[in-house]
């Protein structure tokens, strides 16, 4: 199972459009998933056309997102593992025991919302954050994540996009 992990696409308040850079990979996905601040719900169904996507309600998103089928949590099982999704994940102080205590059962936690790649490792579970594809902000590369398992086996990686 090989998941594209996006947040922050932002578009088209920010972007216009998808970086022609990450088609290919989203030609490669089995599935997709958004850590909210799509904008517009057009993207999604752009993204589903790759892979079946799932996401969560960003703080800007507008209602037709959540028409669309964004909630402001998402729990799904990929091949064994337990994965949450939300957007926000609140102040970086504290964020390891909270979200450990709002996703006992995940073993990844994705998230977005401060633009800002994370993929760390938090006692048994693993927080991920894939930064954004469109609006880097301070970081050097816009970024986008990809999740794969395998025998129960789960790997993360943050890829810059690089122009």
């Amino acid at each position: 199972m090989r998941a594209v992990v996006l947040s922050d696409t932002h578009i088209p308040d920010f972007a216009r459009s998808l970086p022609k850079a990450l088609i290919p990979t989203l030609r490669r996905a089995d599935l997709i998933l958004h850590a909210g601040d799509v904008t517009s719900a057009g993207i999604l169904d752009q993204l589903a056309d790759y892979a079946p996507v799932h996401v969560a309600l960003g703080n800007r998103d507008r209602d037709e997102v959540a028409s669309w089928g964004a909630r402001q949590e998402v729990s799904l099982e990929l091949d064994g593992i337990r994965v949450a999704m939300v957007h926000d994940a609140g102040p970086r102080l504290g964020r390891e025991a909270r979200l450990g205590r709002r996703f006992p059962e995940a073993r990844l936690v994705v998230f977005g919302h401060s633009h800002i790649p994370i993929d760390a490792q938090a006692g048994g579970m693993r927080l991920f954050n894939p930064g954004s594809p469109t609006w880097k902000r301070m970081q050097p590369n816009p970024t986008y994540g990809v999740v794969t398992v395998s025998g129960g086996r789960l790997r993360t990686r943050i890829v810059e996009l690089v122009d």
